[in-house]
């Protein structure tokens, strides 16, 4: 098992140093269960290990203390085994004999001692408790009140739900069910709710998955989809679409619309083609684009937009994005977003309709960027209200959509 061990503490220590997020790691369960569990956690560990030393240790050795300290207390996994391997990484890494005394110490005196006692003061408490930033955790208190930013703060420790969507042509939600094995737990009409138990891995594994009956998508992206009302013979522009769950979606939806799907990263279309020859959708064509640069030489009666984000809302799936996200980058990204929102606006035929989304309930990348643009542009107007997904359904992505018109 240290071989696992060694793939994860890679993984932590590429995400610290490059920005790398976990998922590229290509880690086996066990090893993505220690790497994201320690992102999780990040604050609560490295506070456990502050209150334990004297002085706090290079990243090699922290990172290493802190994968020790989650197996201890937040996974089935022996506290001999935990102490046993954190002393063999300090010795796979050559960082000598007195860090392997000291890892073996600290370890041993915070299995016996517990984890130490949290601050008093709520946001402080709160921010370490739930590992999130105190920046960003105090943008929360402010803007959603302590209540609900403390309530939204523990997605950040949680272990995410994940849903299968069902190609309702192929199957239905009950025969899925029946052959995956798992209760018929659903959402609408396409849904199926993954149990805790069950491995999603094991799932991907399947007969059914490999002849395209279903694939991993949170509800919130057919929220977002019913928002574009696509109709019969409709041309659609995913401008932003890859991996290419809601193109996939739009197609199966409305096998009659002429969809042109895009992103900017040709690894991630390429990505999204495999996913297409998979569900066997025939009408998507695809291209790489610069939606921000880039806008294709004919007119759509839809565009879907569902710009590059912070990730927080899907904080229980993407628990890096806690710590990327800084006033600089938010700013960023918000000026990203408008620039986007705005040049494939263009391609928008008169009396079409746009749907701009992100995975973020951050007004700054939501509300805010649609109020300027409307501001800019009097020839749109709002098609519905501001969308929240995530105020729906409790193991739903915070997702936000609002659809706009051309007039």
């Amino acid at each position: 098992m240290l071989e696992e061990r060694l793939a994860a503490y890679k993984a932590l220590k590429n995400f610290k140093e490059k920005g790398t997020f976990l998922q590229e790691g290509n880690l086996t369960p066990f090893a993505q269960e220690i790497a994201t569990g320690v992102c999780r956690r990040e604050l609560l560990l490295e506070y456990a290990v502050r209150k334990s030393v004297r002085k706090m240790p290079e990243l090699e050795l922290l990172l290493i203390l802190e994968m020790g300290v989650y197996q201890i207390f937040f996974m089935d996994v022996p506290s001999h085994a935990a102490l046993h391997t954190s002393v063999e990484l300090v010795k796979h890494f050559r960082l000598g004999e007195s860090s392997a005394k000291f890892v073996n110490g600290v370890l041993r005196n915070l299995q016996r001692s517990g984890l130490p006692e949290l601050p008093q003061k709520r946001l402080l408490k709160c921010s370490i408790e739930n590992s999130i930033p105190v920046d960003l955790l105090r943008r929360w208190f402010d803007t959603l009140g302590p209540d609900k930013a403390e309530e939204y703060a523990k997605r950040h420790v949680s272990y995410p739900v994940w849903w299968l969507r069902a190609d309702l042509r192929k199957t239905t939600l009950v025969k899925l069910a029946e052959a995956l094995l798992i209760p018929c737990e659903t959402y609408g009409k396409r849904y199926l709710k993954v149990p805790q138990e069950k491995s999603l891995k094991e799932l991907l594994e399947t007969r059914e998955f490999g002849e395209g009956l279903f694939s991993v998508q949170n509800p919130a992206a057919a929220d977002v989809v019913e928002l574009l009302k696509v109709e019969s013979g409709n041309s659609v522009w995913d401008a932003c679409a890859a991996p290419g769950g809601k193109t996939a979606l739009i197609a199966e939806t409305a096998p009659d619309a002429h969809i042109y799907a895009t992103d900017v990263s040709e690894k991630r279309m390429q990505q999204m083609q495999d996913l297409f020859n998979r569900l066997e959708i025939k009408n998507v064509n695809t291209a790489v684009v610069d939606a921000s640069e880039q806008v294709p030489n004919e007119k759509f009666d839809r565009v879907l937009l569902d710009v590059p984000c912070s990730n927080l809302g899907v904080i229980d799936k993407r628990p890096e994005a806690v710590y990327r996200a800084t006033e600089n980058s938010l700013k960023e990204l918000s000026d990203l977003q408008y620039k986007i929102l705005e040049n494939a606006s263009k391609a928008l035929k008169q009396g079409g309709i746009l749907v701009y989304a992100t995975c973020s309930p951050e007004p700054g990348e939501t509300i805010e960027v649609i109020k300027k643009f409307l501001e800019n542009h009097k020839e749109f107007k709002s098609a519905s209200q501001p969308f929240f997904a995530g105020k729906k359904h409790a193991d739903v992505d915070h997702f936000f959509a609002q659809a706009l018109k051309k007039i």
